[in-house]
Parts: structure tokens; C-alpha cells; sequence
């Protein structure tokens, strides 16, 4: 008679737990983001009034408290600040940023089936898939792991849509492998098909320098 009353109570302890667990996930939010213009690696359009900052994760200060360890898989997280100081809203709907590394390779941010490839799968370490990227990823497949999924809502972009006066900002990641390193020297992070929403008109390419810092950056699972 004791051990349906066992079953229960273990199953509601797991269930707490899971709960608790859901819980501390939800909790993994990045530094709120100050103005583009305040970042050292930025690129402006004194024009339209707009600026777009670049933050490598590659340091202890700057690397992402994602769920998983993308940089030590050889993902580089970049944070991708958009600042819109002018009085129409913008829309990265159509926008492709990529990142055109040293060697001049043009790599794209990682799409989600990539990531899952590089972190879980040992026979798809090596792959790349070199298409343009709108952001962010349309496509969702069941395959991608929660963790991967959970940081992409905690750390990527909540809107593209970038409103008169206002601030974006969301993680993207680039795959370092076959690149020369250090991965971020003499690389640049290259903006094209940022739009104005209301008359689809594009703005002049944004290209913003980057370069290594000097901190280490912190061990993940």
C-alpha cells in the first residue's frame, strides 16, 4: 500500500524540481544595453541618426551567460547593439550580418540547426552552411536542443523593429573554425539591408571594426 504513495510523492518531487529548474532558466537575461555610440567597436550614420555597436564575447566581462558554452565549441557570440537616435522606425527584417574575418571568408551568424550540429553532434562538427541569414532565424525545426532555444529567446533579438529613439540589441554567433586566429583580429562585422520601415529604403552598409580583448573568458558546461 506504501509504494503508489512513493510513486507520488517522487513524482511530485520531480515535478517541483523540474519547476524550480524552469524557473532558474527563465532567470538568464543579458546586461541591459547602453546606447550604441558607447561601445568602442562601433559604426555610425551621423545622417540618418543611427549607430550600430559590436560586443565580442570573447572576454569574462562580455561573454553571455548562455545555458551553453558556444565560444568554447568555437561559436563566437557577438552581441549586435542597434541604436535608432532618429524620427523614423527602422526594421531589420531583411537584414544580413556577417562577419568577413581576416583570410576575407564572409561568414554568416549560425542558424539554429547549426548550432545544434556543433554542440551535440559529433559527425557535424566540421559543417558550415555559408547562405545569407535574415534575422532572426525563421525556421524553428523540433531537432534543436531547449537549451539552444531557451538562449535564443533569453539572448537574442525580441524585435526587429527598431522605433524611433529606441535600442535593440541581441546575440548572434559565428563559427570560428578553418579561420585564422585570433579569430577577431582585422575582422570586420558587416551590416547590409537595415531598412527604414516605412519606405523599405535601405541605408548605406554599416562596417564595424573588431578586434580580441585581453580577458579570458569563463568556463560553461
Amino acid at each position: 500500500m506504501l509504494r503508489p504513495r512513493i510513486l507520488l510523492t517522487s513524482a511530485a518531487t520531480l515535478a517541483l524540481l523540474f519547476a524550480h529548474q524552469l524557473s532558474a532558466e527563465k532567470a538568464r537575461k543579458p546586461i541591459p544595453p547602453l546606447t550604441a555610440q558607447e561601445y568602442p567597436m562601433h559604426d555610425e550614420h551621423e545622417l540618418e541618426h543611427v549607430a550600430i555597436a559590436a560586443e565580442p564575447g570573447d572576454s569574462r566581462e562580455t561573454n553571455p551567460d548562455t545555458r551553453l558554452d558556444y565560444l568554447g565549441h568555437e561559436m563566437m557570440p557577438i552581441r549586435v547593439i542597434v541604436t535608432n537616435d532618429g524620427e523614423f522606425d527602422l526594421t531589420l527584417d531583411d537584414a544580413r550580418i556577417h562577419l568577413i574575418a581576416s583570410d576575407n571568408s564572409n561568414i554568416p551568424a549560425a542558424t539554429d540547426d547549426e548550432l545544434q550540429r556543433r554542440l551535440f553532434s559529433l559527425g557535424g562538427a566540421n559543417k558550415k552552411i555559408p547562405l545569407p541569414m535574415p534575422l532572426p532565424p525563421i525556421t524553428v525545426h523540433a531537432n534543436v536542443d531547449k537549451k539552444i532555444l531557451a538562449d535564443e529567446d533569453d539572448f537574442g533579438f525580441k524585435t526587429t523593429t527598431v522605433k524611433a529613439h529606441t535600442t535593440v540589441a541581441g546575440y548572434l554567433f559565428y563559427d570560428m573554425q578553418g579561420v585564422p586566429k585570433p579569430f577577431l583580429e582585422h575582422a570586420t562585422l558587416e551590416l547590409r539591408k537595415v531598412r527604414f520601415s516605412a519606405s523599405n529604403k535601405a541605408l548605406d552598409s554599416f562596417e564595424i571594426p573588431l578586434h580580441p580583448t585581453a580577458a579570458a573568458p569563463t568556463n560553461k558546461h
